[in-house]
């Protein structure tokens, strides 16, 4: 599908509707109340989707005073965020640059919503991992303050070492499974020798009490997967720092389309604002790209920034989309 209309009509909103009612929450911003329009006190978009000749419909209802509710074919799910296991959405918007020139914390994030589109058994590792490294800190705090002998922190220790290691073995899993694909997407938008690898070793026991002293003074663990990284690069180049603009653009979207290649089904991938700084041969190969993908919604200015002829083209002027 091709979304086209002017700057400003609305097309980035029509697209976010979807990933709304598609993941649960939007991927521009995680204050639900940005959702809904000034002086209102609620909001809700609905969705029907065909997924193996099945049509299931969707329903996400937002309140201005907080709280956040799904249904799926008329029942109440836990969580709004539970969408994303029944969907595999991907996205791209200029926002979603920040995995490959932002900093370590966008990419290991990343990382981590990509294992738990492959592994749902292991989705929990990094929340996890994030609740005994908060409890370890509090215990390095305790002690630092005076209010509790060193030994609290132990348990917390060994605990965290085993959560970090599994932890680090899943996001390698994940590295290694995107790595080829990455640069298969990266070679074919005109980057070469794309590289993609998972900066970090797992944390023992022993390297933690090591360093017990050096982050007791600190107040925080200093060593583990928290701190890890994903490297990006091609040519030779690191691409966070080394990379232009439109090299960023494109690590992002062979990071999007060599996940699309690993997720069961048929992914749906929204692609915002993806045309207009490529060139005419780079939109012809991310076209044929998109054709082996599965659904895409595109947003554009210009219908003929896109090569081929979609199978369906939705205007959208300001309150409407035709």
């Amino acid at each position: 599908m091709l979304v086209t209309g002017e700057n400003g009509a609305g097309k980035t909103n029509l697209l976010e509707a979807v990933h709304v009612s598609s993941q649960g929450f939007s991927p521009r911003t995680r204050t639900d109340g940005r959702l809904i329009s000034f002086g209102e006190s609620a909001a809700s978009v609905a969705l029907r989707i065909e997924r193996d000749a099945v049509v299931h419909s969707v329903r996400v209802k937002l309140a201005a005073a907080g709280g956040k509710t799904a249904e799926l074919d008329g029942s109440k799910l836990a969580s709004a965020e539970a969408l994303r296991r029944e969907f595999p959405t991907l996205v791209f918007t200029p926002d979603r640059l920040a995995v490959v020139k932002g900093g370590p914390a966008a990419r290991r994030a990343y990382l981590d919503r990509v294992l738990g589109r492959l592994f749902p058994a292991q989705a929990g590792l990094p929340q996890d991992y994030a609740a005994i490294l908060a409890q370890r800190n509090a215990a390095l705090r305790r002690v630092q303050l005076g209010l509790a002998p060193r030994d609290v922190v132990s348990p917390w220790t060994e605990r965290l070492a085993d959560a970090g290691s599994r932890l680090v073995s899943a996001r390698v899993e994940v590295a290694r499974a995107l790595e080829p694909r990455f640069r298969e997407q990266l070679a074919e938008l005109g980057l070469t020798r794309g590289e993609l690898a998972y900066e970090g070793e797992p944390s023992t026991t022993e390297a933690l009490e090591a360093r017990f002293d050096a982050d007791l003074n600190r107040g925080s663990t200093g060593l583990g997967p928290h701190l890890h990284d994903l490297t990006l690069a091609a040519g030779g180049r690191e691409l966070r720092n080394f990379g232009s603009q439109g090299e960023q653009r494109l690590a992002l979207l062979a990071l999007l389309l060599g996940e699309a290649q690993l997720l069961p089904g048929t992914p749906l991938l929204l692609l915002d604002d993806v045309l207009s700084e490529l060139d005419a041969r780079r939109r012809e190969v991310l076209a044929r790209a998109l054709a082996d993908v599965g659904q895409t919604m595109i947003t554009t200015t210009h219908r003929s920034l896109f090569p081929v002829e979609p199978s369906q083209v939705v205007e959208v002027t300001p309150g409407t989309a035709v």
